[in-house]
């Protein structure tokens, strides 16, 4: 037999061999680096997706549960008395708290604003306020932040150009300013009012302070690594850098001004003589917030009720109630309503300003 003419005949079918490392032992390295991390990113999925249901049962048990407790916390109060404790309401009360409705709007522009700064992009204030004015009263009332505030932001930012890669950035960044006011807030209130808080809520005033300096030391930290050098994150593939120390101060006071102007509208309803303090009262509305954003609940509602009524059980149930239902008329409600009239204005004068052809084609597009 032939073999050097069989070897060649095998050696043209034969697929080509994998490449060999230096090792002297010649043992195959397998596929190369680029392979490999597919094969781990895609396991990493397989898992995430497979875990990812447990976020959404704890969320959905901490909902149903938090449902049950506002029932057995509102089934003793009657229609005359919630009716009665709604109206009780002054107008100075009412004219204050709407006020700090517009002051904590106001900040809430300032995320956007930093936001953009961050990423070197300049769009007149007009837009950034319109766009997160309207993105965060909508998503507060609708839920689903990061769809439906995320498509007006979309919806107002591309037509000054910007791609839909750099407003995803812009949410993300808005909301670090968002947990750097919350955590700054909570961690102060919880040291500094920790033994007014324990006689609130029946836990201990050390667990508190413990609490309090864990959400501080959290801040402290995130500036720290920020300010070593510059820092990035990886999200779905594509990299977004971090704010600096200077961006990350004015995220963490825009934050917390937005958070205390928040509180400050459900604290000026409260009823005359509670005896709670400003500071005590923050911690418990951050709380309140933060469990109302672990339900996904629409505004937290139900969860956010719950844990007032349970902080403040020493109060008349009936007035806080109404508190708390003026409190969604007037930081919720009306700002839905005019975002909606402000996003139906705001396409009038954008489809008066476009010319006959510009307007065909904008209405021909979807269906291309």
């Amino acid at each position: 037999m032939n073999f050097a003419r069989e070897d060649k005949h095998l050696a043209r079918a034969a697929p080509t061999a994998l490449p060999r490392d230096d090792d002297p032992s010649g043992q195959d390295p397998g596929p190369p680096p680029e392979v490999r991390a597919e094969v781990r990113a895609e396991g990493t999925g397989h898992r995430r997706r497979r875990y990812a249901w447990i976020g959404t049962a704890a969320s959905a048990i901490l909902f149903l549960i938090s449902l049950g407790v506002l029932y057995e916390l509102v089934s003793t109060v009657t229609w005359s008395e919630l009716r009665a404790a709604f109206t009780a309401a002054t107008a100075e009360q009412v004219s204050l708290a709407v006020m700090l409705v517009a002051v904590s709007y106001l900040f809430l522009t300032c995320y956007d604003a930093l936001a953009l700064r961050q990423l070197r992009i300049r769009v007149p204030y007009r837009t950034t306020a319109l766009a997160s004015f309207t993105s965060y009263a909508v998503s507060f009332n609708l839920g689903f932040p990061l769809l439906t505030a995320g498509t007006i932001r979309y919806w107002i930012y591309s037509g000054k150009g910007l791609s839909p890669g750099r407003i995803a950035a812009l949410t993300i960044v808005a909301g670090f300013t968002f947990w750097l006011g919350m955590g700054a807030v909570l961690g102060f209130s919880l040291v500094r009012e920790a033994e007014p808080l324990s006689r609130l809520t029946s836990v201990s005033s050390r667990i508190n302070q413990g609490l309090g300096f864990a959400a501080l030391a959290a801040v402290l930290g995130y500036l720290a690594w920020v300010t070593q050098r510059r820092r990035s994150v990886r999200v779905r593939g594509w990299r977004l850098e971090l704010p600096g120390l200077g961006v990350s101060l004015s995220q963490m006071l825009v934050g917390a001004g937005d958070v205390c102007a928040a509180a400050g509208v459900l604290y000026v309803l409260l009823p005359n003589g509670h005896g709670v303090s400003f500071e005590a009262f923050v911690a418990i509305y951050v709380l309140a917030a933060m469990l109302g954003i672990a339900s996904h609940a629409p505004g937290g509602l139900g969860v956010f009720e719950a844990t007032v009524l349970l902080a403040l059980s020493g109060l008349p149930r009936e007035s806080v109630l109404g508190a708390l239902l003026l409190f969604r008329v007037c930081y919720y409600l009306v700002p839905f309503v005019i975002a909606l009239a402000a996003l139906g204005a705001y396409e009038i004068a954008k489809r008066v300003r476009l010319t006959p052809r510009e307007a065909s084609e904008d209405e021909e597009e979807p269906a291309g």
